[in-house]
């Protein structure tokens, strides 16, 4: 997950303030910390835990002055929800200052991490991205040259690796060869913008260039910008979650709208999987553009059942599962006249763990609603991420250890369908996507070589 940006602006007052603005516009792919780092003459840096506003403030951005700016919100996978791992990362080294946020997840991390303290090297926190911190470091040691620090990067690194950095002065953008997670890049007034969805550079007022390649560096230095080739791949791996989940709606991911898809895997589940209701209704937010494509298609009308408490963040990301399961109480309530004695179809992205399916399906029971049928914008899953999702084992897994028909059964719901994989990639293709996405969360086969799974190459 991780949302990550990288800034350049001529006046350099303005560019901190421009990248907090950017990391609210993605607060929704990290809750647990922000920070912010910016070069001028040497590199400055504020991090802190929570959300955006509660780490910066005015005074910061006066320390943070600076033109060249990164920031990073955090979405912890490797590396415990600490202040130390909190990002961007910052090395000085006889090649120069260096700043990475990185979003995604080391394969190779913890051999890597062996080989760079057995040749002396210093950790200080237990997160893969400072693993990627300090090779670059060695790289630029090797040869002071960014080209030459990134293909030695790539091929070094095993999972998923988007990366905005500071090399001094100069702003890069990096996206590794099978485009795991997104990222693109935008014009704003006489600077640029990269950053990992579009709606950033559309809450700066910017305009949108074009998507950074599987594969390719774009950089950004004293108001100049070129994108560079660094590693060639005959296909990709992006991520199916940023589709299902994790971007906002109104972002477009390598040509695709994420609104657009969503709405037509809401179409497609409703044909695949009809239901004699009264309405539909959604699990809010993510479940909502789904939902609504579910209705159009079915023809039933579109109802809230549930309304979202709007400070209430997103439950699948937070760290703890104890802390997923008290928050469902405060995160949803149920609108009683839409529900009582009427059947619905209740809309969600996915189901992970099944917690908050459960409490849900139980609260809109209790309110009095006759029916709840449950339809999912999504293929089970059934297998743990390795590149970037904190779901790390099937036994947290519900559709890994159960039939539908038994977690039908567990959540107390009339009936239970998910999207099939092919109704899903038929959902994207409608989008305006192609074929090449990781799938390894819903099909148990990986993209790289993963120790005691199977890979698909």
């Amino acid at each position: 997950m991780c949302g990550i940006v990288g800034l350049y602006h001529p006046d350099g007052e303005l560019a901190p303030r421009l990248a907090y603005y950017s990391l609210f516009s993605l607060q929704h792919r990290g809750q647990e910390s922000a920070g912010i780092a910016s070069f001028d003459n040497h590199i400055r840096q504020k991090r802190g835990m929570g959300l955006v506003t509660e780490v910066f403030n005015d005074e910061d951005f006066e320390l943070l002055a600076g033109r060249s700016v990164i920031g990073h919100v955090r979405y912890s996978t490797t590396g415990k929800s600490s202040l130390e791992n909190a990002q961007p990362f910052v090395v000085k080294s006889k090649a120069g200052y260096i700043a990475v946020a990185h979003n995604g997840n080391l394969v190779n991390y913890i051999q890597l991490r062996n080989e760079l303290e057995n040749e002396g090297r210093v950790f200080t926190t237990n997160s893969d991205s400072e693993v990627i911190s300090q090779l670059l470091s060695k790289f630029l040691l090797e040869k002071k040259d960014i080209m030459y620090a990134l293909k030695r990067l790539n091929e070094s690194l095993v999972g998923s690796y988007t990366l905005t950095m500071l090399f001094d002065d100069a702003v890069v953008g990096f996206r590794d060869s099978l485009g795991f997670k997104p990222l693109c890049v935008g014009r704003i007034d006489d600077g640029y913008i990269v950053c990992s969805e579009s709606c950033a550079i559309d809450a700066l007022g910017g305009k949108f260039i074009r998507d950074v390649k599987p594969g390719e560096a774009v950089i950004i230095k004293e108001g100049d910008i070129e994108f560079v080739k660094i590693a060639e791949s005959g296909r990709k791996a992006v991520c199916i979650f940023e589709y299902i989940y994790f971007a906002r709606p109104d972002s477009i991911i390598d040509g695709v709208s994420v609104y657009k898809a969503r709405s037509e895997m809401g179409k497609v589940l409703a044909r695949e999987s009809p239901a004699d209701a009264d309405f539909v209704s959604a699990v809010p937010d993510s479940g909502i553009t789904a939902a609504i494509g579910y209705a159009q298609e079915s023809g039933l009308p579109y109802f809230e059942g549930l309304i979202k408490n709007r400070y209430v963040g997103r439950t699948f990301i937070m760290p703890a599962q104890s802390l997923r399961e008290a928050s469902v109480r405060l995160k949803v309530n149920v609108v009683r006249e839409n529900v009582k004695g009427r059947s619905l179809v209740l809309v969600d992205d996915s189901i992970v763990r099944g917690t908050t399916s459960r409490r849900i399906v139980q609260m809109i029971k209790d309110a009095g609603a006759r029916e709840v049928h449950m339809r999912i914008g999504s293929p089970p899953i059934i297998a743990p991420c390795y590149f970037g999702i904190d779901m790390k084992s099937r036994e947290e897994l519900i559709a890994a250890n159960h039939t539908v028909e038994e977690i039908r059964k567990i959540f107390g719901a009339d009936s239970l369908a998910y999207l099939s994989l092919e109704g899903l990639l038929e959902a994207i293709k409608r989008a305006g996507g192609g074929k090449d996405y990781c799938l390894a969360c819903l099909t148990s086969k990986y993209p790289v070589p993963v120790p005691g799974e199977e890979c698909i190459n």
